[in-house]
């Protein structure tokens, strides 16, 4: 067994010794290539060379462009929720008009385009119409009422109205207060994203209002939330 081991260790060896010598060969042959045609080929490598870190310095500089964007978005972003920031106490004192230009607000701070305000008496059910930052255009119906009463689901049939004669993609309705349980399931059933008060606090708070979605129909508070809401406003 000593004996085979050896003569494995040895052919190890051997080949291992003759791949080096095939390599510096051919280190050597490319080489006198390179001095041979040294003048031809330069110009190449230098071209690589120049082409490799004009796009390295490209990606770097791409990559700190994004980063540096990146950061003062955020920080708009933070400093838009400091400046817009209301509690809910004062969002229960505002007028009806005042809250639509929260919410009007609000939406420019996601990045929404194209926000206006096109409530009042002949506003075919929408408040609020807009692009969001996904490109989906959006119709919002805005509703200050206090806090112990509750959207009846036929304001949210007005605002799937709204949502076809305005030909949107979105419809969204924003209360300061909660809805009915039928209102929430008819929201639900059509799609509609239900801004209940909870909601809206989380939307102040800083969430986008895209990101609401992800929450929509999850429920409107446990059993003690009901009661130290009851207690509350009742």
């Amino acid at each position: 067994m000593a004996a085979v081991r050896k003569r494995r260790v040895s052919a190890a060896r051997r080949r291992r010794q003759q791949r080096l010598k095939i390599g510096a060969i051919a280190g050597g042959v490319i080489a006198v290539l390179l001095m041979a045609f040294w003048s031809m080929i330069w110009p190449y490598l230098m071209g690589t060379l120049v082409l490799g870190g004009a796009a390295g310095g490209g990606w770097w500089l791409w990559r700190t462009d994004r980063f540096i964007k990146g950061g003062d978005r955020q920080w708009r972003h933070d400093e838009a929720v400091k400046a817009g920031h209301r509690t809910l106490a004062e969002v229960d004192a505002m007028t009806g008009t005042e809250f639509e230009d929260f919410v009007v607000d609000l939406c420019w701070r996601d990045g929404c385009t194209d926000v206006r305000r096109v409530g009042g008496s002949h506003d075919n059910g929408a408040d609020v119409l807009g692009v969001l930052p996904d490109g989906r255009s959006m119709v919002i119906q805005c509703k200050r009422y206090t806090p112990k009463s509750k959207i009846p689901s036929r304001e949210i049939r007005d605002l799937l109205g709204a949502k076809v004669h305005f030909k949107v993609e979105v419809a969204i309705f924003v209360a300061t207060t909660y809805f009915s349980g039928p209102a929430e399931k008819f929201a639900m059933e059509n799609d509609i994203l239900a801004v209940h008060r909870d909601h809206l606090g989380l939307w102040n708070q800083g969430a986008s209002l895209v990101s609401l979605g992800a929450v929509n129909g999850l429920g409107q508070g446990d059993r003690r939330h009901r009661e130290r809401w009851k207690e509350t406003y009742e």
